[in-house]
């Protein structure tokens, strides 16, 4: 309220959209409208829906209007939305530089900036992003990060964007305390029977299934459907119809079980759910963290319990010194875990292969010289494909301009290539 920047860290669950709604909302009521006052970015389009329908539901009184702009979906009803002037923008950072790039959004008139999940917005592939978003805001503003982690070398990349910040810290910065933990050992090519098992045995509240890649959400999510399981998945292949509607059946009980990546472990708010399973080890501890804190949230309890194999093994040890205890280890009571691997390798029968850790490539940065069109999925960074750069697509041109030109193949020799 007295105009500082703030670096806000607490466990997830714990309150921070209200601790940075709440006062814009009332510094908003005095001053201009049908301008956009205050910013807020967000990683992936969920968190970005959210945010847009807490400030909505905690303003309806004051008149103050919010949206939220995210790829995967067409532009036209943003556009119309940036048209009628709001005071409140909630951005994913992909589709708001296509905004601001085609001049369709005035953030001249910014004077409170929040980068909300900032641990994973100053992630070096976000790095360049959020800089261009903080050149096109005014540099006299308020700035404001949350997180539920923040590690070290994040916190000096912090200090480019805040000015002798406040620092506020609830509690540590580690799984939340009303969450038991467990692990489960298995070879890799019994987990999905493991999971069925154990999804049996949990009572009637809702369970988040986290795997490591979009392929294997999905696969789980289907085969866990044809065993019965009332269950959808969340991952980055799907458009944000298809994944508001996931949302929704997870929220509303019609699913019981959603299986996801990462994607959804960042803001995705469900006070039913009392299981978190870890299908695959996550790669960091702070990624183990927000996973888990999608249970045991506003001092709820939960249960977090993690499929591991022998590979991870230096990753358990990890989770286990941020807790500060060792995890138990658990067996199921009648599951045959002597089972056989299948005679035929199949995806389950492996751990997926391990991200590279070279940091990420920006892939909203346009080639010089052109003006990028506004595109329509671009706000969640997660899970994205790469897409050839236009020095490689020169070069390819290039290379089959100066190929010799090749005789027609006669019918016997086609029949004969296609048969080798």
């Amino acid at each position: 309220m007295a105009g500082r920047d703030v670096m806000g860290l607490a466990q997830t669950g714990t309150g921070k959209t209200a601790a940075f709604a709440l006062p814009i909302l009332q510094r908003l009521e005095q001053g201009p409208r049908h301008r956009v006052r205050a910013l807020i970015v967000a990683p992936t389009r969920e968190l970005a829906e959210q945010i847009n329908v807490a400030f909505a539901d905690l303003g309806r009184q004051t008149g103050l209007r919010c949206i939220a702009i995210y790829g995967g979906v067409g532009v036209g009803n943003q556009l119309q939305a940036l048209r009628a002037g709001p005071e409140i923008v909630v951005a994913c950072p992909g589709r708001l530089l296509d905004h601001i790039r085609q001049g369709t959004i005035n953030l001249s008139a910014v004077e409170v900036l929040v980068l909300d999940e900032s641990d994973r917005m100053f992630d070096m592939g976000f790095l360049p992003d959020v800089r261009r978003i903080i050149r096109a805001v005014p540099s006299q503003r308020q700035t404001l990060l949350f997180s539920a982690t923040m590690p070290d070398d994040i916190r000096v990349l912090a200090r480019e964007v805040l000015r002798d910040p406040l620092t506020v810290q609830v509690g540590e910065v580690a799984p939340a305390e009303t969450v038991s933990h467990a692990l489960y050992p298995v070879a890799s090519h019994l987990k999905t029977a493991l999971l069925s098992e154990m999804l049996r045995a949990t009572g009637p509240g809702s369970v988040l299934v986290f795997t490591r890649t979009k392929h294997r959400a999905k696969r789980i999510a289907q085969q866990l459907q044809k065993a019965g399981f009332p269950a959808t998945a969340l991952q980055g292949n799907l458009s944000q119809n298809q994944r508001q509607a996931a949302l929704d059946g997870f929220r509303s009980g019609n699913f019981r079980i959603m299986v996801a990546t990462d994607i959804a472990a960042r803001g995705i708010d469900v006070l039913s759910i009392s299981h978190v399973i870890n299908y695959d080890m996550p790669d960091t501890t702070d990624a183990y963290t927000h996973r888990i804190g999608r249970t045991g949230r506003a001092e709820r309890t939960g249960e977090a319990f993690t499929l591991v194999t022998p590979e991870d093994n230096e990753a358990i040890r990890a989770v286990e010194r941020v807790l500060g205890r060792r995890l138990e280890r658990r067996t199921l009571a009648g599951f045959n875990y002597q089972a056989a691997a299948p005679t035929q390798d199949h995806e389950f029968a492996r751990e997926p292969r391990p991200p590279s850790r070279a940091a990420p490539r920006s892939t909203h940065a346009a080639p010089r010289g052109t003006t990028p069109a506004l595109t329509t999925g671009r706000s969640s960074y997660a899970d994205l494909p790469r897409r050839p750069s236009a020095s490689a697509t020169t070069a390819a041109v290039s290379s089959r301009a100066a190929a010799p030109t090749q005789r027609p193949e006669s019918a016997s020799r086609q029949v004969n290539r296609r048969a080798r």
